[in-house]
């Protein structure tokens, strides 16, 4: 049952529009009057305008505890035409609840690391005065994912889905003169913005059809005309959605701008892959269950997309150098799980996994910025402080690439326990959080396609693979550079949120822990009464041990490190060159995409901008220009400026006009 309004659920419903405006209120404030605050006035004010949403969405939580229907709170009618309208109304129930309380509670603990990193990074990039200008962007990325979320339509949610995108925009291309040629930065924010257009074209077509069958956008309406639409309607929808979270959830064939999103600052990173957009296509996917349902295989395809790019980003990851990238690819994977649960119809799995997945990553992509930001320390020590006056290799250092790392454990052995915490969690090692999410996955896929079970049960092998492999090369062995032997431990603004997110990583499934099923019978209060899948102990164990071999693997590949010193061969690549050479190249997409669209379509733009336009259209103006001055050069002659001359040619004209009428027109 949906109430209107908040009169017959209690007065607290009605706090839910603070949920945006408090972000909104936080960079409106910097915006005003950051500059004159100081850098620690900034990061504050950003950080308590997102923790104080997060206590908004804690109380909407307890309220659904007591009245658990949904609940509609309108603010204002937006859009009235004809017989269509619009209100921005914020929905309140126990989905968008959970998302607010992900977004939020995440993204307060990034903003807080957020402010004692960016301290560091706009001095070693030398621009102190970005600080305040990427809080605001950070706010607006806050507010925006939470309109996408408390949307009580698909027109609403539509604009918080292109606000997350142009956050993401602006937020990876914050530096955006840095990087390979100065303009590599810029490239990758461009890459994300035009490969989500694609997938919100396949969105924009959904929801046109959505508003054709059904004339209106509001979920319970669209919900409750679903069951009597024509089975090819319902398919196109979903198919057509499934687009857009292909682009915001980064799945294949769209997965390919996530990697260089890494061009952003690692809060950035964190903030993308953890808390806000990456999640959306999740979230979309939940909140349409109701279309997907009436047709399989609109199901079925979502759910073999999710595997595919579970297994098959798993795979990139493992031969990847730069520490970020890994996480990046393994985002991908991971999102893999998550659409392919949701594909099979485990919703509570899917958003199972979407929060203990928030926890962990948002912990490692954080743990990743300490060990940079301590490889950066390192990188001053061993060099030259600011890199003024260094060697030559200073300048070619990238504090980035795992092969430069090592024996971190005993310079930075906070960061090194609290990385390890995230990436077992990752791996699914019980009784850390990804183990119990992982696999609600698992079971539902042993139960409803056995060929997807063991292309997520690859992945699990590969991902607990790739996450120790990552541990070693970092923590592990001896040094490998000067600035990895003089790397350091961070201040507690950057190691108190590592420890409360650890926390969560080791706790996070007690959310829906075996037996207790409170994410369960939280959820079913909007997504009904679902089939779920109960803990499988067989099914568990055989998880563990395949996730306990890719640990071992990785240990026996690269725990001595006898290779990956410097001008050293990966221990994969030294037994199977051309399969590591793939996967460094990422089995060649990107190229591919560059052969098969990119270059074809510059081609095609150059033709129609240097031929067509400048040839054919500019030719045909130009060439009326050219006329037109050359006839008025001719005309100019007969212009001499004397009244004789002029006298004479009324005269000529007279006597021409005369003559014609007498010879040619008398009888």
């Amino acid at each position: 049952m949906l109430f209107q309004g908040i009169g017959a659920a209690g007065g607290s419903f009605s706090l839910v529009p603070w949920v945006v405006f408090l972000p909104v209120l936080g960079l409106l404030l910097n915006l005003l009057i950051g500059k004159r605050l100081g850098e620690r006035g900034v990061g504050w004010i950003a950080s308590l305008a997102v923790g104080a949403a997060f206590a908004v969405s804690a109380l909407l939580a307890f309220s659904l505890m007591q009245h658990p229907e949904a609940v509609r709170v309108p603010l204002f009618d937006w859009i009235t035409v004809g017989d269509f309208s619009a209100s921005w109304a914020f929905r309140v129930d126990t989905l968008s609840v959970t998302m607010m309380l992900v977004v939020s509670g995440v993204g307060t603990l990034i903003h807080i690391y957020a402010a004692g990193y960016m301290h560091h990074d706009v001095r070693h990039n030398g621009e102190p005065a970005r600080y305040t200008r990427f809080f605001v962007y950070m706010n607006l990325f806050i507010a925006a994912m939470m309109i996408l979320v408390s949307a009580d339509n698909y027109l609403m949610l539509f604009v918080g889905w292109e606000g997350v995108g142009l956050c993401s925009y602006l937020l990876i291309g914050f530096w955006f003169e840095k990087g390979a040629g100065e303009i590599a930065n810029a490239k990758a924010a461009k890459k994300a913005f035009i490969a989500n257009r694609i997938g919100d074209f396949g969105l924009l077509i959904a929801l046109f059809l959505i508003f054709w069958n059904f004339h209106s956008l509001q979920f319970d309406e669209v919900f409750r005309q679903a069951a009597g639409a024509q089975p090819w309607v319902i398919r196109a929808i979903t198919l057509f959605m499934l687009l857009g979270v292909a682009g915001k959830s980064a799945q294949i064939p769209l997965y390919v701008w996530l990697p260089d999103a890494m061009a952003g600052t690692t809060p950035v990173s964190a903030l993308i892959h953890a808390a806000t957009m990456v999640t959306a296509g999740v979230y979309l996917v939940t909140r349409t269950h109701v279309l997907y349902s009436l047709d399989a295989t609109s199901q079925s395809t979502v759910a073999w997309v999710g595997a595919a790019t579970a297994l098959f980003a798993a795979t990139i990851a493992v031969g990847q150098y730069d520490i970020k990238k890994v996480l990046a690819y393994s985002t991908i994977s991971q999102l893999g799980f998550m659409v392919a649960a949701v594909g099979m119809g485990a919703y509570v799995g899917g958003m199972f996994h979407l929060i203990t997945h928030a926890f962990f990553k948002a912990l490692l992509f954080l743990a990743a910025g300490s060990v940079i930001l301590g490889m950066e320390s390192g990188q001053e020590v061993a060099y030259g402080h600011g890199g003024h006056g260094s060697s030559a290799a200073h300048e070619e250092f990238d504090p980035q690439d795992m092969r430069n790392m090592g024996g971190l454990r005993g310079r930075m052995p906070f960061t090194f326990w609290v990385y390890t915490i995230g990436s077992l969690a990752l791996a699914g090692i019980a009784p850390l959080s990804g183990f119990f999410s992982k696999d609600e996955i698992m079971v539902a896929a042993s139960q409803m396609n056995p060929a997807i079970f063991v292309i997520l049960l690859l992945a699990v092998f590969l991902t607990a693979f790739y996450s120790w492999r990552q541990v070693s090369l970092v923590f592990f062995g001896s040094s490998r550079t000067r600035a990895a032997g003089a790397a350091s431990e961070n201040a507690p603004i950057i190691t108190v949120p590592l420890i409360i997110l650890a926390v969560l990583a080791v706790l996070g499934g007690l959310i829906n822990f075996p037996g207790v099923n409170t994410l369960s019978g939280w959820l079913e209060h909007t997504l009904g009464a679902l089939p779920e899948a109960a803990f499988n102990p067989l099914i568990a164990g055989v998880s563990l041990i395949v996730a306990l071999a890719g640990i071992a693997a990785a240990w026996l590949s690269y725990g001595r490190q006898t290779a990956t010193r410097p001008n050293r061969l990966d221990p994969i690549e030294n037994n199977a060159a051309p399969l590591f050479n793939a996967l460094a190249h990422r089995w060649w997409v990107d190229e591919m995409y560059q052969a098969v669209f990119i270059r074809p379509y510059q081609a095609i733009a150059n033709f129609l901008a240097q031929v067509v336009d400048q040839g054919l259209i500019d030719g045909i103006v130009n060439g009326a220009g050219v006329v037109s001055r050359a006839a008025a050069q001719g005309v100019r002659q007969i212009q001499t400026g004397f009244v004789r001359s002029y006298a004479l040619m009324v005269l000529l004209g007279v006597v021409a006009i005369l003559t014609y009428l007498i010879v040619w027109r008398v009888p």
